[in-house]
Protein backbone atom coordinates (compact mmCIF):
# COMPACT_ATOMS: atom_id res chain seq x y z
CA UNK A 1 0.00 0.00 0.00
CA UNK A 2 1.58 3.16 -1.29
CA UNK A 3 2.06 6.23 0.66
CA UNK A 4 -0.74 8.48 -0.90
CA UNK A 5 -3.80 5.49 -0.05
CA UNK A 6 -2.22 5.67 3.64
CA UNK A 7 -2.76 9.06 3.85
CA UNK A 8 -6.20 8.65 2.78
CA UNK A 9 -7.30 6.09 4.58
CA UNK A 10 -5.79 8.54 7.76
CA UNK A 11 -7.17 11.28 6.42
CA UNK A 12 -10.58 9.43 6.88
CA UNK A 13 -9.73 7.97 10.28
CA UNK A 14 -8.44 12.36 11.80
CA UNK A 15 -11.01 13.66 9.98
CA UNK A 16 -14.44 12.22 11.03
CA UNK A 17 -14.54 13.78 14.44
CA UNK A 18 -13.81 16.79 12.55
CA UNK A 19 -16.26 16.56 10.20
CA UNK A 20 -18.86 15.42 12.75
CA UNK A 21 -18.07 18.70 14.99
CA UNK A 22 -18.33 20.78 11.97
CA UNK A 23 -21.77 19.33 11.09
CA UNK A 24 -22.63 20.00 14.51
CA UNK A 25 -21.84 23.52 14.26
CA UNK A 26 -23.51 23.99 11.16
CA UNK A 27 -26.98 23.16 12.99
CA UNK A 28 -25.90 25.51 15.47
CA UNK A 29 -25.45 28.39 13.04
CA UNK A 30 -27.25 28.22 10.77
CA UNK A 31 -30.39 28.64 13.29
CA UNK A 32 -28.15 31.46 13.94
CA UNK A 33 -26.41 30.81 17.37
CA UNK A 34 -22.63 30.89 17.51
CA UNK A 35 -21.19 27.47 18.62
CA UNK A 36 -17.83 28.19 19.89
CA UNK A 37 -18.45 25.53 22.83
CA UNK A 38 -17.00 22.83 20.18
CA UNK A 39 -13.64 22.28 22.23
CA UNK A 40 -15.81 21.57 25.66
CA UNK A 41 -18.56 19.60 24.04
CA UNK A 42 -15.83 17.03 22.19
CA UNK A 43 -13.67 16.72 25.57
CA UNK A 44 -17.09 15.92 27.47
CA UNK A 45 -18.09 13.62 24.91
CA UNK A 46 -14.76 11.46 24.70
CA UNK A 47 -14.46 11.15 28.65
CA UNK A 48 -18.79 10.12 28.93
CA UNK A 49 -17.47 7.82 26.32
CA UNK A 50 -14.48 6.35 27.87
CA UNK A 51 -15.35 6.14 31.63
CA UNK A 52 -19.06 4.30 30.40
CA UNK A 53 -16.91 1.69 27.88
CA UNK A 54 -14.52 0.92 30.72
CA UNK A 55 -17.77 0.06 33.28
CA UNK A 56 -20.38 -1.82 30.54
CA UNK A 57 -18.01 -2.92 27.80
CA UNK A 58 -21.42 -1.81 25.81
CA UNK A 59 -20.83 0.27 22.21
CA UNK A 60 -24.07 1.11 22.23
CA UNK A 61 -24.64 2.05 25.97
CA UNK A 62 -21.80 3.81 25.31
CA UNK A 63 -23.42 5.91 22.53
CA UNK A 64 -26.33 6.83 24.74
CA UNK A 65 -24.68 7.98 27.48
CA UNK A 66 -23.01 10.11 25.19
CA UNK A 67 -26.05 11.36 23.20
CA UNK A 68 -27.64 11.98 26.97
CA UNK A 69 -24.51 13.98 27.85
CA UNK A 70 -24.22 16.54 24.87
CA UNK A 71 -27.86 16.84 24.49
CA UNK A 72 -27.81 18.10 28.13
CA UNK A 73 -24.74 20.39 27.82
CA UNK A 74 -26.50 21.75 24.64
CA UNK A 75 -30.27 22.46 26.22
CA UNK A 76 -27.90 24.09 28.97
CA UNK A 77 -26.41 26.30 26.10
CA UNK A 78 -29.50 26.79 23.81
CA UNK A 79 -31.14 27.73 27.58
CA UNK A 80 -28.47 30.37 28.11
CA UNK A 81 -28.37 32.05 24.71
CA UNK A 82 -31.75 31.51 23.49
CA UNK A 83 -34.23 32.09 26.77
CA UNK A 84 -31.51 34.74 28.41
CA UNK A 85 -30.13 36.07 25.61
CA UNK A 86 -26.97 36.11 26.48
CA UNK A 87 -23.30 37.32 24.78
CA UNK A 88 -23.20 33.77 22.58
CA UNK A 89 -19.39 34.51 22.25
CA UNK A 90 -19.12 33.87 26.26
CA UNK A 91 -21.83 31.19 26.62
CA UNK A 92 -19.62 29.18 24.04
CA UNK A 93 -16.27 30.12 25.91
CA UNK A 94 -17.64 29.07 29.20
CA UNK A 95 -18.67 25.59 27.66
CA UNK A 96 -15.01 25.20 26.38
CA UNK A 97 -13.52 26.36 29.89
CA UNK A 98 -16.27 24.23 31.56
CA UNK A 99 -16.21 20.67 29.30
CA UNK A 100 -12.13 21.41 29.59
CA UNK A 101 -12.38 21.50 33.54
CA UNK A 102 -14.83 18.56 34.25
CA UNK A 103 -13.64 16.35 31.64
CA UNK A 104 -10.28 16.43 33.30
CA UNK A 105 -12.03 15.96 36.51
CA UNK A 106 -14.25 13.20 35.87
CA UNK A 107 -11.41 11.33 33.23
CA UNK A 108 -8.39 11.21 35.98
CA UNK A 109 -8.93 7.77 37.11
CA UNK A 110 -8.97 6.19 33.35
CA UNK A 111 -5.80 8.28 32.05
CA UNK A 112 -3.54 5.80 29.76
CA UNK A 113 -6.27 2.84 30.17
CA UNK A 114 -7.10 1.70 26.37
CA UNK A 115 -10.31 0.92 24.71
CA UNK A 116 -8.91 -1.07 21.72
CA UNK A 117 -11.76 -2.53 19.56
CA UNK A 118 -14.57 -0.29 21.40
CA UNK A 119 -16.16 0.78 17.85
CA UNK A 120 -16.95 -2.13 15.08
CA UNK A 121 -16.01 -1.83 11.55
CA UNK A 122 -17.87 -2.43 8.71
CA UNK A 123 -16.92 -5.41 6.89
CA UNK A 124 -17.85 -4.74 3.09
CA UNK A 125 -16.12 -7.65 0.84
CA UNK A 126 -17.95 -6.50 -2.52
CA UNK A 127 -15.76 -3.41 -1.81
CA UNK A 128 -12.52 -4.79 -1.57
CA UNK A 129 -11.58 -5.20 -5.04
CA UNK A 130 -11.72 -1.94 -6.34
CA UNK A 131 -8.65 -0.19 -6.70
CA UNK A 132 -8.10 2.82 -4.17
CA UNK A 133 -12.06 3.10 -2.97
CA UNK A 134 -12.10 -0.59 -1.73
CA UNK A 135 -8.72 0.33 0.62
CA UNK A 136 -10.29 3.29 1.96
CA UNK A 137 -13.97 2.39 2.54
CA UNK A 138 -13.90 -1.53 2.99
CA UNK A 139 -12.96 -1.62 6.65
CA UNK A 140 -14.71 1.97 7.73
CA UNK A 141 -15.96 1.53 11.33
CA UNK A 142 -19.79 2.95 12.04
CA UNK A 143 -19.17 6.18 13.20
CA UNK A 144 -17.53 7.00 9.83
CA UNK A 145 -19.98 5.39 7.78
CA UNK A 146 -22.96 7.48 10.00
CA UNK A 147 -20.94 11.11 9.25
CA UNK A 148 -20.91 10.09 5.42
CA UNK A 149 -24.53 9.41 5.54
CA UNK A 150 -25.32 12.21 7.77
CA UNK A 151 -23.75 15.07 4.91
CA UNK A 152 -26.75 13.50 2.46
CA UNK A 153 -29.09 13.65 4.89
CA UNK A 154 -28.40 17.68 6.16
CA UNK A 155 -27.88 18.59 2.95
CA UNK A 156 -31.41 17.48 1.67
CA UNK A 157 -32.57 18.66 5.31
CA UNK A 158 -31.56 22.31 4.23
CA UNK A 159 -31.90 22.77 1.16
CA UNK A 160 -35.13 20.89 -0.25
CA UNK A 161 -37.04 20.39 2.68
CA UNK A 162 -39.77 22.96 4.59
CA UNK A 163 -37.62 22.05 7.92
CA UNK A 164 -34.25 22.85 6.21
CA UNK A 165 -36.35 26.36 5.04
CA UNK A 166 -37.52 27.12 8.47
CA UNK A 167 -34.11 26.42 9.58
CA UNK A 168 -32.35 29.03 7.11
CA UNK A 169 -35.19 31.42 8.13
CA UNK A 170 -34.67 31.39 11.33
CA UNK A 171 -31.07 32.01 10.93
CA UNK A 172 -31.17 34.86 8.69
CA UNK A 173 -34.45 36.82 10.00
CA UNK A 174 -36.06 35.26 12.74
CA UNK A 175 -38.65 38.19 13.00
CA UNK A 176 -39.71 37.55 9.69
CA UNK A 177 -40.21 33.95 10.34
CA UNK A 178 -41.67 34.56 13.34
CA UNK A 179 -44.69 36.49 11.53
CA UNK A 180 -44.74 33.85 9.23
CA UNK A 181 -46.12 31.07 12.12
CA UNK A 182 -42.50 29.57 12.65
CA UNK A 183 -41.75 29.42 16.29
CA UNK A 184 -38.00 30.71 16.16
CA UNK A 185 -36.99 30.00 19.79
CA UNK A 186 -38.23 26.24 19.82
CA UNK A 187 -36.44 25.77 16.65
CA UNK A 188 -33.12 27.27 17.91
CA UNK A 189 -33.53 24.81 21.14
CA UNK A 190 -34.05 21.73 18.72
CA UNK A 191 -30.93 22.89 16.35
CA UNK A 192 -28.57 23.62 19.15
CA UNK A 193 -29.14 20.58 20.91
CA UNK A 194 -28.71 18.32 18.10
CA UNK A 195 -25.87 20.21 16.80
CA UNK A 196 -24.17 19.70 20.36
CA UNK A 197 -25.23 15.68 20.34
CA UNK A 198 -22.93 15.83 16.87
CA UNK A 199 -20.29 17.21 18.43
CA UNK A 200 -20.37 15.09 21.92
CA UNK A 201 -20.44 12.28 18.93
CA UNK A 202 -16.72 13.76 17.54
CA UNK A 203 -15.46 12.85 20.87
CA UNK A 204 -16.63 9.75 21.36
CA UNK A 205 -15.40 8.59 17.68
CA UNK A 206 -12.06 10.92 18.70
CA UNK A 207 -11.46 8.23 21.52
CA UNK A 208 -13.10 5.34 20.68
CA UNK A 209 -11.56 5.08 16.99
CA UNK A 210 -8.71 7.53 16.19
CA UNK A 211 -7.11 7.46 19.96
CA UNK A 212 -8.65 4.86 22.05
CA UNK A 213 -7.22 5.91 25.81
CA UNK A 214 -8.27 9.16 27.65
CA UNK A 215 -5.58 11.86 28.38
CA UNK A 216 -6.66 15.20 29.43
CA UNK A 217 -7.09 17.70 26.94
CA UNK A 218 -6.98 15.28 24.17
CA UNK A 219 -8.53 17.27 21.52
CA UNK A 220 -5.73 19.41 21.02
CA UNK A 221 -6.96 22.09 19.36
CA UNK A 222 -9.66 20.02 17.36
CA UNK A 223 -12.80 21.40 18.42
CA UNK A 224 -11.34 25.17 17.18
CA UNK A 225 -10.72 23.74 13.78
CA UNK A 226 -13.83 22.06 13.87
CA UNK A 227 -15.14 26.12 14.66
CA UNK A 228 -12.87 27.32 11.63
CA UNK A 229 -14.41 24.14 9.20
CA UNK A 230 -17.70 25.76 9.18
CA UNK A 231 -16.88 28.89 8.15
CA UNK A 232 -14.40 27.22 5.31
CA UNK A 233 -16.74 25.03 4.26
CA UNK A 234 -19.57 28.53 3.94
CA UNK A 235 -22.12 26.70 5.81
CA UNK A 236 -22.28 23.77 3.88
CA UNK A 237 -22.62 20.30 4.37
CA UNK A 238 -21.29 18.98 1.45
CA UNK A 239 -17.88 21.48 0.97
CA UNK A 240 -17.44 20.53 5.44
CA UNK A 241 -16.68 16.73 4.31
CA UNK A 242 -13.76 17.89 2.17
CA UNK A 243 -12.67 20.31 4.85
CA UNK A 244 -12.61 18.18 7.34
CA UNK A 245 -10.83 15.43 5.51
CA UNK A 246 -8.36 17.91 3.75
CA UNK A 247 -7.56 18.97 7.67
CA UNK A 248 -7.47 15.03 8.55
CA UNK A 249 -5.12 14.68 5.80
CA UNK A 250 -3.01 17.44 7.22
CA UNK A 251 -3.19 16.02 10.36
CA UNK A 252 -1.94 12.36 9.33
CA UNK A 253 0.98 14.10 7.89
CA UNK A 254 3.01 14.99 10.06
CA UNK A 255 3.32 11.68 11.61
CA UNK A 256 3.82 10.23 8.30
CA UNK A 257 7.01 12.52 7.58
CA UNK A 258 8.34 11.05 10.70
CA UNK A 259 8.02 6.81 9.31
CA UNK A 260 9.81 8.52 6.62
CA UNK A 261 13.00 9.03 9.25
CA UNK A 262 12.64 13.14 8.31
CA UNK A 263 15.27 15.07 10.19
CA UNK A 264 12.07 17.76 10.59
CA UNK A 265 11.41 18.34 14.54
CA UNK A 266 7.97 16.52 15.74
CA UNK A 267 6.85 20.09 17.15
CA UNK A 268 7.00 21.51 13.96
CA UNK A 269 5.01 19.02 12.18
CA UNK A 270 2.43 19.43 14.77
CA UNK A 271 1.85 22.49 13.86
CA UNK A 272 1.06 21.94 10.45
CA UNK A 273 -3.10 22.06 10.75
CA UNK A 274 -3.01 24.78 12.65
CA UNK A 275 -0.53 26.96 10.38
CA UNK A 276 -2.72 26.17 7.77
CA UNK A 277 -5.69 26.74 9.13
CA UNK A 278 -4.74 30.59 9.89
CA UNK A 279 -3.18 30.69 6.18
CA UNK A 280 -6.62 29.45 4.89
CA UNK A 281 -8.64 31.86 7.25
CA UNK A 282 -6.31 34.80 5.94
CA UNK A 283 -6.49 33.82 2.17
CA UNK A 284 -10.29 33.35 2.58
CA UNK A 285 -10.64 36.76 4.17
CA UNK A 286 -8.63 38.64 1.58
CA UNK A 287 -10.20 36.45 -1.62
CA UNK A 288 -13.71 37.00 -0.15
CA UNK A 289 -13.49 40.37 1.21
CA UNK A 290 -16.05 41.96 -1.40
CA UNK A 291 -18.32 38.73 -1.63
CA UNK A 292 -21.11 37.60 0.75
CA UNK A 293 -19.65 35.41 3.20
CA UNK A 294 -22.58 33.16 3.77
CA UNK A 295 -23.01 33.12 7.07
CA UNK A 296 -26.29 33.41 8.59
CA UNK A 297 -27.42 37.20 8.70
CA UNK A 298 -28.65 37.06 12.21
CA UNK A 299 -25.89 34.94 13.20
CA UNK A 300 -25.35 35.65 17.14
CA UNK A 301 -27.99 38.23 17.61
CA UNK A 302 -30.44 37.41 20.22
CA UNK A 303 -33.81 37.19 19.30
CA UNK A 304 -36.61 38.74 21.21
CA UNK A 305 -39.90 38.34 19.69
CA UNK A 306 -42.01 40.75 18.03
CA UNK A 307 -39.26 43.13 17.95
CA UNK A 308 -37.94 43.54 14.86
CA UNK A 309 -34.31 43.87 14.69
Amino acid sequence: MDFTIQLLIAAAASGTPLLLAALGGILNERSGIIQLGAEGLMLMGAVTACVTYLQTGSIALTLLSVLCASAVLGLVHAFVCVTLRANQIMAGLAMTLFGSGLSAYLGKPFSGIPLSGAMPKLHIPWLEPVPVIGDIFARLDMLTWFSLLLIAALHLLIHRTSWGLHLRAAGDDPATADVMGIRVQLLRYGYVIAGSVLIGLAGADLILVYTPSWTEGMTAGKGWIAVALVIFARWNPVRALLCAYFFGALDSLGFRIQLTGSGIPAYFLKMIPYVVTIAVLMYLGWRNRNRPSGMPESLGVPYIREQRL
